[in-house]
């Protein structure tokens, strides 16, 4: 018998209390220090002394600050570069092996680059985000452009359609839902780059909180910004699942459109 998703959830809610549960008895019975290993009611006490005191807030807000804005432009620039390799095979076969090899250079290795270049702040971070998120749309933009139905792509030739109409009219639409799975990923890989970036170049953030309680040696106040950071992942992740579910829910209730 398949549980509901509400005992779906109380089985998960279940599950993140008896993990919390066995660490925290873990961590009493075996005497480890705070500094290697906090136990979780230091970590609570950690968090809610941050954000009712108001320290976490400013760092919270650049972090999303950061990622939105890379999240905005990586996202955009991998579909519109989906789109045109997608639209002509010359320039796959031109621009591809550059593009790829761009996302296998470590962007860590990067990051002190785009700081000597753009000077500390939100603007390497941003990039480096940008820089994350743009592959994950630009493959499943051109994946899903490519896969076409060929019988539809026919008619839409047969009836006289345009190169543009057949790309705005059926190619983009049946690739939707390829597209959204990569904005899915590239929205968990934001927050990854967000936090890389600052660990470089930014004097605000939830990755600069983790540097500076590195230094001082505060491992309570770390783990409390990396629940900060799990928690902004969880929610831009659910309101991506919540935009896919209303765009293909709209598509779906669309008539099909020939020109």
């Amino acid at each position: 018998m398949n549980p509901t998703p509400a005992q779906a959830r109380l089985m998960g809610a279940a599950l993140l209390l008896a993990l919390l549960g066995g660490w925290e008895a873990i961590v009493r019975q075996a005497g480890i220090s705070a500094l290697v290993l906090p136990a979780p009611s230091a970590v609570a006490s950690a968090l809610w002394t941050g954000l009712g005191s108001g320290y976490f807030w400013p760092h919270i807000r650049a972090t999303l600050a950061a990622l939105l804005l890379g999240l905005a432009g990586g996202s955009l620039g991998g579909l519109l570069m989906g789109m045109l390799l997608a639209e002509s095979p010359l320039l796959d076969r031109v621009l591809k092996p550059y593009i790829v090899v761009s996302q296998v250079v470590p962007k860590l290795a990067l990051a002190p680059l785009f700081v000597l270049w753009l000077g500390f702040g939100m603007a390497p971070t941003a990039l480096i985000t940008a820089l994350i998120c743009f592959f994950p749309l630009m493959e499943n933009t051109h994946t899903g452009l490519r896969q076409c139905d060929a019988q539809r792509l026919q008619l839409f030739r047969m009836l006289g359609a345009t190169r543009m109409q057949t790309l705005l009219r059926l190619k983009l639409p049946m690739a939707l839902p390829a597209i959204l799975a990569g904005l899915r990923v590239a929205v968990v890989l934001a927050l990854v780059g967000a936090v890389v970036g600052e660990f470089i170049g930014a004097s605000q953030g939830l990755g600069a909180v983790i540097i500076a309680s590195q230094g001082m040696m505060d491992t309570a106040l770390m783990f409390a910004a990396l629940v900060l950071i799990a928690a902004m992942g969880l929610l831009l992740y659910q309101a991506t699942l919540l935009l896919e579910r209303r765009l293909l829910r709209s598509h779906a209730d669309q008539p099909g459109d020939l020109p």
